[in-house]
């Protein structure tokens, strides 16, 4: 099957989609029927498929996976001052879902070799004011569930499983999505599946599920349409999103082998690179490599900005790390996180970036990008010695 993106050469992008000819088929449909909107077979299908790959019963698709975030957060009914713990190092989407729903998110640092939400460090942190957990699987790497999963029924939390990164990724063998009480995914144009933008929320409870349904409806009530004893939103989805996404889950095996030939690639080329560090795939995770990232050391004087300025300027486009949530200035005027510490979400926050990891990257690429990291660690080097 031919891609129908056409790609510059002369740059390595950081992502480019695959899109194929069953994506333009079901758009067609869309578009010849008139389901273009919120409603048609696309987007039943597409929620339903997507549970069942993750082991879910009931998904609810939402316009994006920010909004799927604040969905599923507003499903703990969260009163002034309760709690929501996640890691320091993740996209504010997460701490913005909390705060969105006028409660406080609680952080943890992250463990220096996944990069995913320090375990070790939740029962220190939970509170009588605790309502839920939010792990997220970092760059497609999954969290270390037991310990999450164990805390959540000693005392009586609900797990909020980010999966935005993670399509399918495994956790001892279970898809990431399948693990909490409530998962959430992107659909974005840069992730695994895309619908251009999208999200979902999955859960095996029914009654959230209809929860769900109705917060992203405006909060109509069946039996009187415009009548509202709720407030809700405009979180929905269109059918001509979903049929790209359908069409994307059918080759969902296929994309996540491709990733994973990339993952094993940039690892071949880049091993024994001294002060580079690479992604851990954990012998109890599947790692999707949905982005493949490293983390200069501050030995080698370089920095993620200064390291990717360079790369530009040689036609690698990268992106930075995420920083950290209590370096947010938009939390500190809000009064959160102020004075607080988490060591390795700094030093990975400064000093790593992700290299080109679309589905369209080729081994030629590849090989190039990895010949610039060594040719440019190997000068440094030579410098300081």
């Amino acid at each position: 099957m031919q891609s129908v993106v056409n790609i510059d050469t002369s740059i390595i992008p950081v992502n480019e989609p695959f899109i194929g000819e069953k994506e333009l088929e079901y758009v067609q449909e869309c578009l010849s029927t008139g389901w273009v909107s919120s409603e048609g077979r696309f987007i039943r299908e597409f929620e339903e498929k997507w549970a069942a790959y993750c082991g879910m019963r009931y998904g609810v698709a939402m316009s994006n996976g920010t909004v799927a975030l604040q969905a599923a957060v507003a499903c703990l009914d969260l009163q002034p001052g309760d709690e929501v713990i996640m890691p320091a190092f993740t996209i504010i989407s997460c701490a913005q879902a909390v705060t969105y729903n006028g409660g406080v998110p609680v952080l943890v640092d992250v463990n220096p070799r996944t990069w995913c939400m320090e375990v070790s460090q939740l029962e220190s942190r939970i509170t009588s004011r605790t309502k839920a957990i939010m792990p997220v699987h970092i760059y497609g790497h999954p969290v270390d569930m037991d310990a999450v999963l164990e805390l959540a029924m000693k005392y009586n939390l609900t797990i909020i499983e980010d999966a935005a990164e993670a399509h399918g990724a495994e956790y001892k063998g279970s898809k990431c999505g399948g693990l909490g009480d409530l998962s959430v995914f992107s659909f974005y144009a840069n992730k695994i599946v895309t619908t251009g933008e999208g999200g979902m929320v999955l859960t095996n409870n029914e009654r959230l599920a209809e929860r769900l349904r109705s917060i992203r409806n405006l909060c109509f009530r069946k039996e009187r349409r415009f009548y509202h004893t709720n407030l809700g939103h405009n979180f929905r989805l269109t059918n001509i999103q979903a049929a790209i996404g359908l069409a994307q889950i059918e080759r969902i095996e296929e994309s996540v082998a491709r990733k994973r030939l990339m993952g094993e690639a940039y690892n071949e080329r880049l091993q024994n690179i001294a002060g580079l560090q690479l992604p851990t795939e954990e012998p109890w995770a599947k790692d999707v490599y949905w982005m493949y990232g490293v983390v200069v050391d501050e030995s080698t004087g370089l920095d993620a900005a200064s390291f990717s300025e360079w790369l530009a300027g040689n036609g690698v486009i990268t992106r930075p790390f995420f920083l950290g949530m209590h370096e947010q200035p938009a939390f500190h005027q809000m009064g959160l996180f102020h004075d607080e510490r988490y060591p390795v979400t700094e030093r990975i926050s400064r000093q790593g970036f992700y290299l080109p990891s679309g589905m369209t990257i080729t081994i030629g690429q590849i090989d190039r990008v990895c010949t610039l990291i060594r040719e440019r660690l190997s000068s440094v080097q030579e410098g300081l010695s």
